[in-house]
């Protein structure tokens, strides 16, 4: 087999409940629901983002239905955590019929299992628009990344300007409560009070759309 999963996950925050059974909800039809956003844009960033990594134990956050498999390098040892049982699932199958290798393990990004140190760098693709303390998930990625690991984060969010950032503010509730994302994030002002140390933020989509490219701090290793 070449996928695996364990449930090593404990819940007890309300708010991270209701995004786990939003998201096992929208399993079904998440590779529909997303097919707008995949075929202009976000599957080539994707791509491009997950190129940056060659070798090492890496972490997916927020691994959902596998979307990234395709795009794991060869040289890399790959463990892809995420909130809902059913994406893992789904996840675990796409992984089965592509012949990939991966580690899939139902976790909270804002509770990780994982000892500090584990992995050489960690990944994500529009996770911290939906993970309730969004900071204090940074922060777990900083304690399990080796210190000058890579952390790679590919997220849409708020854009900073008067009409625009006003508007995705007004529109955010209902954004939340249909799709259970946030759109108006601000992310990386949250990479900052994480304690993470911004290398690069290359924007893919105006200033929409960003890949950030960070590293742990000592700050996080010794707190």
């Amino acid at each position: 087999m070449s996928a695996q999963t364990r449930k090593t996950v404990e819940i007890r925050d309300r708010t991270t409940i209701i995004t786990q059974r939003h998201y096992n909800l929208l399993t079904v039809i998440y590779d529909l629901r997303t097919y707008i956003g995949e075929n202009y844009g976000f599957r080539k960033f994707r791509k491009e983002m997950w190129s940056r990594l060659t070798s090492g134990r890496v972490l997916e956050v927020g691994v959902g239905i596998g979307q990234s498999i395709p795009n794991y390098p060869k040289g890399c040892q790959i463990t892809g955590v995420d909130i809902s049982e059913e994406m893992l699932e789904f996840a675990k199958r796409r992984a089965e019929q592509l012949g990939v290798e991966i580690d899939l393990q139902l976790m909270d990004a804002q509770n990780l299992t994982f000892p500090d140190n584990s992995f050489d760098a960690a990944v994500t693709s529009c996770v911290f628009c939906t993970i309730p303390n969004p900071v204090q998930g940074m922060r777990e990625l900083g304690r399990v990344v080796k210190p000058g690991g890579d952390i790679w984060l590919l997220e849409h969010m708020r854009v900073d300007k008067p009409i625009i950032g006003s508007l995705m503010d007004f529109v955010n509730p209902l954004a939340l409560r249909m799709m259970g994302t946030n759109i108006n994030r601000r992310t990386v002002e949250n990479v900052k009070l994480a304690g993470l140390e911004i290398e690069q933020i290359e924007d893919l989509l105006g200033k929409m759309v960003r890949l950030i490219h960070a590293h742990p701090t000592p700050f996080i290793h010794n707190h």
